[in-house]
């Protein structure tokens, strides 16, 4: 009996130093918003994503959920629920900690849910997939801006991008990390039930000129654009942006982080 209590305590610290490890490093190497001091070094980088390649849905308190589990609930568990209702649910989005530099969250997808085309102002993302299949869809605004006044109904401005990333992340696949003009606009949508693990640094701030703006994409044969740079044949690389107030597809709910606690 008091081999299995240490056994379960010394089990719960080494889930505790993955979290704490990551959390450490963060606060180490991302300054707060606007103090001026100098970026991370690549090999700082480097590693933040190397500590995320370790991460574990346990390490985080989330248990792996399976095709038969259809649009899964994570760690909120399925037993009083019926089938009708479980494919009523939205992402569950798991805060862990956020600060003036960095924001450290989970956002937990059950199947063929989807986070619309967003972007991140200014801002790094690290995205480390803890189980499941993402299909990730991600743009890069095309410099100089090319931007036309649409006269159709329901357009408004539309602004010219081009595709940088399209495919499937599987769990096991490496972190993943989007650059302030580098796949800056993604959307994801769920191929089986899947959580993510995100840092952002800085985090979202109205006030600071970060704010989350969602699109709708149009493809390029939409608009004519006589002084767009594109070259016969690519067309299919590229689309046409046009700014939502707020998506329609997106069912998102507040979850309560379940994993080991961190020393702040």
């Amino acid at each position: 009996m008091v081999f299995s209590s240490l056994r379960g305590y010394f089990s719960m610290r080494q889930q505790s130093s993955k979290v704490q490890a990551l959390y450490d490093h963060c606060k180490t190497i991302l300054s707060p918003s606007g103090s001026g001091t100098a970026p991370p070094s690549s090999q700082a980088l480097m590693k933040l994503s190397s500590i995320l390649d370790t991460i574990q849905p346990a390490d985080v308190g989330l248990k792996e959920e399976t095709a038969d589990d259809d649009r899964g609930l994570g760690f909120f568990g399925a037993n009083a629920l019926s089938r009708v209702t479980r494919w009523a649910q939205p992402i569950t989005y798991v805060d862990i900690h956020e600060c003036d530099s960095f924001t450290m969250c989970i956002f937990c997808f059950p199947t063929s849910s989807v986070i619309p085309l967003h972007d991140h102002p200014g801002m790094t993302v690290f995205s480390k997939l803890l189980y499941g299949s993402l299909h990730v869809k991600g743009y890069d605004w095309v410099e100089p801006p090319c931007i036309i006044e649409s006269k159709g109904p329901g357009y408004g401005q539309v602004r010219l991008a081009k595709l940088a990333v399209d495919k499937v992340l599987n769990a096991l696949c490496d972190t993943s990390v989007l650059y302030p003009k580098h796949g800056n606009l993604h959307c994801f949508a769920a191929v089986t039930p899947c959580a993510m693990l995100d840092i952002l640094t800085p985090p979202y701030r109205e006030e600071e000129g970060r704010s989350c703006t969602y699109y709708h994409d149009y493809p390029y044969s939409a608009f004519l654009a006589g002084n767009a740079p594109i070259r016969d044949g690519e067309e299919e690389e590229y689309v046409w942006l046009a700014e939502l107030e707020s998506p329609s597809d997106l069912y998102m709910r507040q979850g309560v982080y379940a994993g080991p606690a961190i020393q702040f």
